[in-house]
């Protein structure tokens, strides 16, 4: 959980590559700017204070506990907070005609949502099958573990966890249905890979799971070119930070897509190759192991 301290402030947790997107975005005083995953403000406080301009910023979140917090930290200035997925706001700001210097988007799930149980992301932690990053949408892990059928659950497992033993796994959910909690399904898929592992054999599946729950590959994809072609002003820059190879191949395609030499590119990427945590930052905050920042800049 977020923790807060005596004053009932929020205490930081550790942004991810939050050196890497600073150096990259390289914000400038007067920068209007556009956080897509706000979260606890951990990249959007430190951006802020180089831009010195709230007016010009717009964070989004589509946890409602996310910008419950963001509204208590910036109550006291005028910055945009919007309550959605990045998608329906990013087609809410592109309706309105706006346009941002800076963009970010860290994409994945913050260290609130494994650390808080009851939200049922964790395989460590036993909870619901919640999986919902905005918990007001109908649609749960429970859902989809409970009712969808045997090959919905294989191409679920296979696309978005990248499992090898996709239908093995979707067989042994039919098999033991009703699950309830996390930990019942964590055993059970644990028992396709017996022996040892460094990783818990249910993270793919988890992965997968949340990923259908949350549509975060279809947002992205239909986000990406609202960012890029009508959101990002000429001149400005785009950070994304993914967490697993399928996010980062949509972003690196739709890069590649605008970039190049081309006389018709519209993009000029800052990142050849995918920017990763240091070694340092890989043992504080183990969240960074997976993270991969790509960084494209609007051409004028």
């Amino acid at each position: 959980m977020p923790q807060e301290n005596q004053n009932n402030e929020y205490v930081d947790h550790i942004p991810v590559l939050l050196k890497q997107t600073l150096k990259y975005l390289d914000p400038k005083e007067g920068d209007s700017y556009l956080d897509l995953t706000a979260g606890y403000a951990g990249h959007a406080s430190k951006i802020l204070e180089q831009t010195k301009n709230p007016e010009g910023a717009t964070l989004v979140d589509r946890d409602p506990n996310a910008v419950k917090k963001l509204r208590q930290r910036f109550e006291s200035e005028d910055i945009e907070i919007i309550q959605k997925d990045f998608l329906s706001a990013s087609e809410q700001l592109a309706a309105e005609g706006k346009k941002f210097n800076l963009i970010l988007a860290d994409l994945g799930i913050s260290s609130p949502h494994i650390n808080e149980a009851s939200r049922g992301f964790s395989i460590k932690a036993d909870g619901p099958l919640d999986m919902r990053m905005d918990t007001t949408q109908e649609l749960n892990a429970e859902k989809v573990v409970n009712t969808y059928s045997e090959e919905e659950l294989v191409k679920i497992i296979k696309t978005y966890g990248e499992e090898p033993k996709a239908r093995q796994i979707a067989r042994i959910i039919i098999d033991n249905r009703p699950i309830k909690t996390t930990n019942e399904l964590a055993t059970l898929v644990a028992t396709a890979w017996p022996g040892h592992s460094k990783v818990h054999p249910a993270t793919r599946t988890f992965q997968a799971i949340r990923v259908a729950v949350n549509d975060e590959l279809g947002l992205l994809t239909k986000s990406l070119p609202i960012w890029l072609d009508t959101l990002l002003a000429p001149g400005g820059r785009i950070a994304i930070i993914s967490f697993h190879s399928l996010e980062d191949r949509i972003v690196k395609q739709a890069y590649a897509e605008r970039g190049g030499d081309g006389y018709d590119a519209t993009l000029t990427l800052l990142t050849k190759h995918p920017v990763v945590g240091e070694e340092n930052e890989l043992v504080s905050n183990p969240r960074a192991r997976s993270a991969k920042l790509r960084v494209a800049a609007k051409q004028k």
